[in-house]
């Protein structure tokens, strides 16, 4: 638990599409996509993370686009677990980056896994 915050749990969740624009938040998604950056830059990870399973996600116009959530891990350039199709929840202080929200070195809690298909 970090000092001040709650611990990770259901209770608290805040669905993605009722973000703050700033603030300490806990939620949950499903990883999207994760980037990696090459070797000579400054190690990062990132991840985008969705209110929507895409494996689940219809498509077409009725679908709607999911509301979306930018983690980045600074100093690694990978963390175990974090791969697309992985539920996750997150806690950590939110700021809005490039128009999207941003969570920098989250906790996460790892919900469950893709299987492979």
């Amino acid at each position: 638990m970090a000092s001040g915050g709650a611990p990770l749990g259901e209770s608290g969740d805040v669905p993605l599409s009722q973000l703050p624009v700033k603030g300490r938040v806990v939620c949950r998604g499903w990883i999207e996509s994760v980037t990696y950056v090459p070797t000579d830059q400054t190690a990062e990870f990132s991840a985008i993370v969705s209110d929507a399973d895409a494996r689940h996600r219809t498509t077409g116009a009725a679908a709607g686009r999911p509301a979306r959530l930018r983690v980045v891990w600074l100093g690694r350039r990978r963390v175990p677990g974090i791969d697309a199709g992985t539920e996750v929840r997150l806690e950590g202080m939110l700021s809005p980056v490039q128009g999207l929200p941003t969570m920098f070195n989250p906790r996460y809690e790892i919900l469950s896994r893709q299987e492979n298909e």
